[in-house]
């Protein structure tokens, strides 16, 4: 399996729990965050959501959709979000979020190995591609939070 590992970090001039309730609510991501084509929760979670377990299908600019499930696995309101993921990808992705004097610093650290016999042999070549596609859904996921919300997306890596 190869394995990446992706820091995306997004600035809103937004308050911290209005970017923490667009997150938070990984549901209705496919109605702000191009590139989500569906995020169904199928199990509900506790009283903070952990055990919560949704079915993601993320289509972006590749011609291919990527399919994975993930369940919450910790969450410290407003500040951290994790889960664990498996399916085309397996890994962990941490949502954490920060005060910041501009509004609200937003960070996602996902650590993913691909399980697709054909992404594993194009991983040599293709990471690259795969990275720059990570980005752009990324990049899409910011400037859906902010219109979503209202707000600026002051910057975005």
């Amino acid at each position: 399996m190869a394995g990446y590992r992706f820091l995306t970090t997004w600035l809103l001039d937004a308050p911290i729990d209005d970017v923490w309730a667009a997150i938070k609510e990984a549901e209705r991501w496919p109605e702000w965050w191009r590139g989500v084509e569906r995020a169904d929760k199928v199990r509900e979670g506790d009283e903070n959501d952990v055990g919560a377990v949704f079915d993601y299908t993320w289509r972006s600019r590749l011609p291919y959709p990527v399919r994975f499930s993930g369940e919450t696995t910790r969450v410290e309101r407003p500040h951290l979000i994790e889960a664990r993921a498996w399916g085309e990808l397996a890994g962990t992705g941490t949502w954490r979020l920060y005060d910041a004097a501009a509004g609200t610093a937003a960070t996602y650290d996902w650590q993913v190995r691909t399980t697709a016999p054909w992404m594993n042999a194009l991983a040599p070549v293709a990471r690259p591609v795969f990275e720059w596609n990570h980005e752009a859904i990324m990049r899409w996921g910011g400037e859906g939070i902010a219109r979503r919300l209202g707000c600026r997306l002051l910057a975005a890596s």
